[in-house]
């Protein structure tokens, strides 16, 4: 499921290195069968050599080992483990992670399959708890932003924001790039040459030559893909991103996971509490992927154009009501109109020699993310419509920079998603499905349809059949209380996807709903009200209840583009994806 654009993996500060998975593995096979990773013998064969490693990692992790870090000033002590193998030291310059943040890597293997086989390394960030206030430590607080494709290595950061202080003071603040992310056994399907570049026009209606040629390209990506990872490719799955969380809970001395998942995390999460319901301490999922196996992953996708278009509607519905700033009209629809003169300018001439149509969506389909970027958007298309393009230009060209993380964040995204489940490998399906679908929803049917293309044609044998999440965890007594957020008109993640969530991890799974708001990642400092529910489990456990609501956050207000001090800095989780 797509719960990102490349323009939002970028916010997540992925590093990626070169390219350096042992490729002396064999292709996994996978088969088929019962049981909670839907798979057979091969299932098993993993299953029992991931145990192995958690073992040998919670062993190392209970040797007598130097307790890392010094607590902040005018703070007591606070005893920390370190695990061996994991040897938390000054960040990498590559990480751009300044003190107090600390790095260290942590060797799982390629295949669990073979636990004494090819290893990979993943790289981890941490702050330890500061105990602030007379905190007593509770443990360490693990995040994953989802994608799959992000990076949480910036985690550890928000132990300095006020809003943080008193999560901070009982919990390390652990982030970790997973398999294939940043420096983490970094995977990519295209050589430098092909990364993208602008300006790209992309036609409004697809026609079926434009569908030809983005079939062969996703056929292309595919191949890449093979031709870059080798037999490693089938091995970037989400059983295996549980089965490295379980090892690192072991590896930092953790009887019992921690963890704040967000969108993909939020999957993540459930299958790992789904195999794991006695490992799990407290889990936060926020703005939930939806689990059932029916879903996963082709149906979820097309059930969030709709939600995207809802979401498209209600910025332009914003700017209409700001049109004495904006002036791009008083009702959505002559907004959206306002939208398209900027859209056929751009097609006739790139703005700025970089921003085609292409361009000129990707940074629209933001608005659907996170209204934090609505003031900013409508600004720059009232200067366009005025006659300046600059601000459009710094907003939606390409960034060179960044196109190697990009890369990467694509590369994981595909393989992951590909890898997890079956998609119908024939372009009839996807052109029904996704032709009937832009009728009503045309904002992002087609783009979504093309980036997740490649799984039409992806070059591992056999997928894998998608965890019956709760089948295990809601067994009555062993999953502990859970805590699910989320916001009514996400539209990366539809608001269905919470309900099915909670009604597979049983009835003690709380969900904290923020009403008539839809941006993607809720908690970390946008809603107070949300927060307080996420701060008050975080430290005692408590659930507020079966279903409960809060306000949404206020709307941003609007910003022209001579008033750029508006708006105060909060203190957010990095971007959910």
């Amino acid at each position: 499921m797509r719960t990102s654009r490349t323009t939002t993996l970028t916010r997540q500060g992925v590093a990626v290195a070169a390219l350096c998975l042992a490729l002396c593995a064999p292709a996994p096979a996978r088969a088929s069968g019962p049981g909670p990773g839907g798979g057979g013998g091969r299932v098993d064969a993993e299953d029992a050599g991931a145990e192995l490693v958690v073992r040998r990692a919670a062993a190392a992790a209970a040797g007598p080992r130097p307790a890392g870090g010094a607590p902040a000033a005018g703070t007591r002590p606070v005893v920390r483990p370190t695990a061996a193998g994991l040897e938390f030291r000054p960040c990498p310059a590559v990480e751009e992670l300044p003190d107090p943040v600390r790095c260290a890597t942590l060797r799982v293997p390629l295949d669990y399959a073979r636990p004494d086989g090819p290893q990979i390394s993943l790289t981890v960030s941490r702050v330890p708890a500061t105990g602030r206030g007379g905190a007593v430590r509770q443990g360490a607080l693990v995040f994953n932003p989802g994608g799959p494709g992000a990076s949480g290595m910036t985690f550890p950061l928000l132990a300095g924001r006020p809003a943080w202080a008193r999560v901070a003071a009982a919990y390390d603040l652990v982030g970790y790039a997973p398999r294939g992310v940043g420096r983490s056994a970094p995977l990519t399907c295209q050589d430098p040459a092909e990364w993208p570049k602008g300006p790209t026009q992309v036609p409004a209606e697809p026609s079926a030559a434009y569908k030809r040629e983005r079939l062969d390209a996703a056929r292309a990506y595919a191949r890449g893909c093979a031709r870059h990872a080798g037999p490693a490719l089938g091995y970037y799955t989400t059983l295996n991103n549980a089965r490295d969380l379980d090892v690192l809970r072991a590896a930092l001395g953790e009887p019992r996971l921690t963890f704040m998942g967000a969108s993909y995390g939020t999957y993540l999460g459930a299958v790992y509490a789904t195999r794991h319901p006695e490992r799990v301490r407290r889990m936060v999922f926020d703005s939930a992927v939806d689990p059932d196996p029916r879903r996963v992953w082709y149906a979820n996708n097309l059930a969030q154009a709709p939600a995207f278009e809802r979401r498209w509607a209600d910025f332009r519905a914003w700017a209409a009501r700001h049109h004495s700033v904006y002036g791009l009209g008083t009702t959505a629809g002559a907004v959206r109109e306002s939208y398209e003169k900027v859209r056929a300018a751009v097609a006739r001439t790139p703005a700025g020699g970089l921003v085609g149509t292409g361009e000129l969506h990707a940074a629209y389909l933001q608005t659907a993310y996170y209204d934090d970027v609505w003031p900013e958007r409508a600004a720059a298309l009232a200067a366009y419509l005025r006659g300046d393009e600059a601000p459009l230009v710094r907003q939606a060209a390409r960034d060179p920079g960044t196109a190697r993380r990009a890369a990467n964040a694509t590369a994981v995204y595909t393989a992951v998603l590909c890898n997890d489940a079956p998609w119908p490998g024939d372009w009839e399906t996807w052109d029904r499905d996704n032709t009937a679908l832009a009728r009503r929803a045309p904002f992002e049917t087609w783009a979504n349809a093309f980036l997740n293309l490649p799984c039409a044609s992806w070059p591992v044998s056999e997928r894998q059949h998608p965890v019956n999440v709760g089948a295990v965890g809601a067994a009555p007594g062993r999953l502990p209380g859970t805590l699910i957020v989320a916001a009514e008109r996400d539209g990366a993640t539809p608001q269905a996807g919470a309900l099915e969530l909670q009604g597979r991890l049983g009835a003690r799974a709380a969900l904290v709903t923020e009403r008539r708001a839809g941006t993607h990642g809720v908690a970390g400092g946008r809603n107070a009200c949300v927060d307080r529910h996420v701060e008050r489990y975080l430290l005692t456990g408590a659930t507020p209840g079966w279903r409960v609501t809060c306000a949404p956050h206020p709307e941003p207000a609007p910003v022209s583009l001579d008033d750029r001090a508006a708006g105060a800095s909060r203190a957010l989780l990095p971007p959910a994806v």
